[in-house]
């Protein structure tokens, strides 16, 4: 199923709506990694694999919101590798791998560079993608980071809760990009911001 028959308004709104909620559920992530996930585990094991699950759901959902699968390709691949680093962090804390770190990483530059194609692909129609390009490309550098931190003492779910909340800041910011031109009177379509 998709949503082909969005008019520039409808689809501004939906966009609005998801990097508000997207933005929301990071905070949320963000405080609590760096409150009681510090002192439980179980707790820090969950948020690090709730993160990419949620992820593979929020692209998912844009994707079938703004045309389908056919009109978003770097979407649903973003979808896929969200989901396969779900299933991938859920193996490596069960056998007590300690490479969370390089598989995050890897997927924050692989999921960064598909973010920016996104946002790319839809900076003449869709508003606030000039900020999802930024938050694509940091996201790729702070992958490459995450792979050099592997194997430091460095605690996963803060070291990670850091990223989350740059992130969770674009989201808020390309949001209200969008509802800042909306009460302008800029419905949707054909502005390059």
């Amino acid at each position: 199923m998709s949503n082909t028959n969005q008019s520039p308004a409808q689809r501004a709104a939906w966009l609005r709506k998801l990097y508000f909620i997207r933005a929301a559920f990071s905070f949320a992530w963000v405080a609590l990694a760096f409150t009681l996930a510090k002192e439980s585990p179980v707790l820090a094991s969950g948020l690090l694999i709730v993160y990419p699950a949620w992820d593979a759901l929020a692209n998912l959902l844009d994707a079938r919101m703004t045309g389908g699968a056919k009109l978003n390709p770097t979407q649903i691949l973003n979808a896929w590798m969200s989901g396969l680093v779900t299933v991938a962090v859920m193996v490596s804390l069960a056998l007590k791998l300690q490479i969370i770190l390089a598989i995050f990483g890897g997927w924050a530059i692989v999921a960064g560079l598909l973010q920016l194609a996104t946002a790319i692909r839809r900076r003449k129609g869709d508003q606030g993608q000039w900020v999802m390009m930024l938050s694509g490309a940091q996201s790729a550098l702070a992958g490459g980071f995450f792979v050099a931190q592997q194997g430091s003492a460095a605690p996963v779910v803060q070291t990670f809760g850091g990223y989350a909340a740059v992130g969770a800041v674009y989201f808020l910011i390309s949001g209200l990009v969008i509802l800042f031109r909306q009460s302008k009177g800029r419905p949707g379509s054909q502005h390059t911001a």
